[in-house]
């Protein structure tokens, strides 16, 4: 069977899976609908020498007829748009060169249609791992945003995949956002993770507070800058929910507040707040992954070289003090080690 015959069996399909979803209710639930559509593909099929299997390990595409597959969507909304597949497809098929998908939308007037699984692909929305989101009928498809195809993105490997949607994902990004995944690896094997749970800053135990606010300053030295600059923590709360999974609900209370900052040898909260925790700077310039650096600095300074850009950096944003007289003087052959 070639390409156009097997469009054809796909066309009629829909057209019997239509009538019979405005007939009746009863494969409206998407595990019904899609042993409807095996069973309609299989009979469609008949004397052909082909079969509408189930995907053996119950992966991706849903039924693999030879060398096609189709992944089956359903929804009960009027929309054509659903989310798809994990972009890893670390489950596909081997042996499918070509993917449909057989779509039933359920609300409205029910219909059933078909379309090429690439070029149906037209964001990328992100859940514990990038998945694609499909149209049926986009006019904007994913992958030529890309400046590729589907046929090219799938056969890549996972660590060349994902430069391409964080590329396409940051493109997208307004004002004041930033992704909450950094890997350019398998997704399913990242070496980071986030808990489940959200945590709340004020709840955690005090050697947990001053690790993450080294993070957060480290990643934002903007948090240096004058008072009346009012987003300068927004980049340090927005780096604690997307990596470490902390929700902050009152942003001074990191560096400003006198609980971190009444005590010291100036009268800055901020700057004493800093002073007290260099010694977590310093673990989180040698610990952090390059891609936290590449991501909120746009490079990735050597490990022994990160805390004195980060000081050229606090130094530009500071307006009444200069950070690089008060921090890491050992760092700067200003005191001996």
């Amino acid at each position: 069977m070639d390409k156009t015959q097997f469009e054809d069996v796909l066309a009629a399909a829909c057209v019997q899976l239509t009538a019979e979803a405005r007939a009746s209710t009863q494969q409206h639930k998407p595990s019904a609908f899609e042993l409807r559509v095996r069973t309609v593909m299989g009979d469609l099929l008949h004397g052909t020498g082909l079969d509408a299997q189930p995907d053996i390990d119950q992966g991706f595409p849903d039924i693999v007829v030879g060398g096609f597959g189709v992944e089956v969507k359903a929804t009960e909304s009027n929309s054509w748009r659903c989310i798809a597949n994990s972009v890893s497809e670390g489950q596909r098929a081997k042996d499918v060169d070509q993917i449909y998908v057989i779509y039933g939308k359920f609300g409205g007037t029910p219909e059933v249609r078909w379309a090429d699984y690439g070029n149906s692909i037209m964001h990328v929305r992100t859940s514990h791992v990038p998945r694609f989101e499909i149209e049926i009928g986009t006019q904007t498809p994913l992958f030529e945003n890309l400046g590729t195809t589907y046929e090219d993105f799938r056969s890549l490997p996972m660590n060349d995949k994902m430069p391409l949607i964080r590329q396409y994902a940051r493109g997208r990004l307004k004002e004041g956002e930033r992704l909450w995944w950094l890997e350019d690896s398998d997704v399913d094997n990242q070496s980071h993770s986030l808990p489940l749970q959200v945590q709340v800053y004020m709840d955690l135990p005090q050697h947990q507070k001053r690790q993450f606010r080294a993070e957060a300053a480290l990643m934002c030295p903007q948090i240096v800058g004058g008072s009346r600059q009012r987003r300068k923590y927004v980049d340090a709360v927005l780096y604690l929910m997307t990596y470490r999974g902390v929700l902050c609900p009152q942003a001074r209370d990191l560096y400003s507040a006198g609980s971190v900052g009444e005590k010291g040898p100036t009268g800055n909260f901020l700057i004493n707040a800093l002073i007290d925790i260099q010694t977590e700077f310093r673990a989180a310039a040698t610990n952090l992954e390059d891609a936290l650096f590449l991501e909120y600095w746009g490079t990735c300074p050597a490990a022994k070289d990160r805390l004195l850009e980060w000081l050229e950096r606090a130094d530009a944003f500071a307006q009444d003090w200069t950070p690089s007289d008060y921090l890491f003087l050992e760092e700067q052959g200003k005191v001996a080690p």
